[in-house]
């Protein structure tokens, strides 16, 4: 189940700028100060990425940032497992603590957990936000 979330205004602004370039329909967007990530609706990565990532290219020169662009899934384990693309993920699983805190255990291929956790934590930080933001999961968990 996803939650409700608030958008101000420079997020409505830059996902307008982002639908207006790309033709992919954006359901969220995060900005912080050294990038911008954008949700879209699934089925619309290949439209917001572009041939040979020409859209993105153009949005992040407009905006002079880099962008970060993250299919939505309906099943969290699905949206957690798209946060970490390109990684092979073996498993995820999502379950609630005795506080009633929820976490996901991801099991990525060996060869792929660098790639999963990203340079200083940034992949696996991002995933944690999104899955906090749009499930109410507290943490993600590369094992």
């Amino acid at each position: 189940m996803t939650t409700s979330i608030k958008l101000g205004g420079n997020e409505i602004r830059f996902i307008s700028l982002f639908e207006s370039i790309t033709g992919a329909v954006a359901r969220d967007c995060i900005i912080n100060e050294d990038r911008i990530i954008f949700i879209v609706k699934p089925g619309n990565i290949g439209l917001a990425i572009g041939k040979k990532g020409v859209n993105i290219k153009r949005v992040r020169d407009f905006l002079q940032k880099p962008i970060e662009v993250v299919e939505f899934a309906q099943s969290p384990e699905n949206f957690i497992k798209n946060t970490l693309a390109p990684a092979r993920i073996k498993m995820i699983t999502v379950t609630e603590r005795r506080d009633g805190k929820k976490i996901a255990m991801v099991t990525v291929n060996e060869q792929d957990r660098g790639i999963a956790i990203g340079k200083n934590g940034k992949n696996v930080a991002r995933a944690r936000l999104l899955a906090r933001r749009h499930y109410n999961i507290e943490d993600v968990i590369i094992s």
